[in-house]
């Protein structure tokens, strides 16, 4: 199994490029997304789980993310995991997922823990414009994830921008490929899914 992690601010694209590199390698792909780990807070009332800062790195469970990552390469299948954004819960264990070819990683601290860059063999850091990932996070989570704009701007202020300033945008050091536009660079998922397709 070919391990790739796409780390980057939030609204740059990771996304976007994880699904664009699984459609151009046309092999068993599985894409995991860091937000599937966020730690769950069933014993607060929702206007405190609101309040929790979900752009630190405390806030997800690596634990559990490093269990699932093993047992895929193991060869043996997990649960999937999600996340409910407008209740802030962790959603029961899904469908299982067998160990794919490639499996894509992406989130916002993919390359934040060390063990989790140890099992990657490709890093990938999403360089774009911070003007453009705020608008996208605004439409983002007004149209799908049923916040207000107040409440997006207010986030973005006291978590989304700190936590990108002092730890997101440093983990670029440890990145094999600075990709700027994301899933928007046609070049670069040309030239990521060749590669990983020699090393399938």
């Amino acid at each position: 199994m070919f391990t790739i992690g796409i780390s980057g601010a939030s609204g740059s694209g990771k996304s976007t490029l994880a699904t664009e590199i699984a459609d151009a390698l046309g092999c068993r792909t599985l894409i995991l997304t860091l937000d599937m780990y966020y730690r769950d807070y069933p014993d607060l009332p929702l206007s405190e789980r609101a309040a929790q800062n979900y752009d630190a790195p405390g806030a997800f469970e690596f634990e559990a993310l490093l269990d699932d990552l093993d047992a895929l390469a193991a060869g043996r299948p997990i649960r999937l995991k999600s996340y409910d954004y407008v209740n802030h819960r962790r959603n029961p264990p899904g469908d299982e997922a067998l160990p794919p070819d490639v499996l894509v990683l992406e989130g916002i601290h993919v390359l934040h823990d060390a063990r989790v860059r140890a099992r990657l063999d490709l890093r990938i850091f999403v360089q774009v414009d911070p003007d453009v990932c705020i608008l996208r996070r605004v439409q983002r989570d007004t149209a799908e994830r049923g916040r207000s704009l107040d409440s997006v701007a207010h986030q973005y202020l006291e978590t989304v921008k700190p936590m990108y300033e002092r730890y997101i945008r440093n983990d670029a050091e440890f990145a094999d490929l600075v990709v700027p536009r994301g899933g928007m660079n046609p070049h670069a998922i040309e030239m990521i899914s060749n590669y990983a397709k020699r090393r399938i």
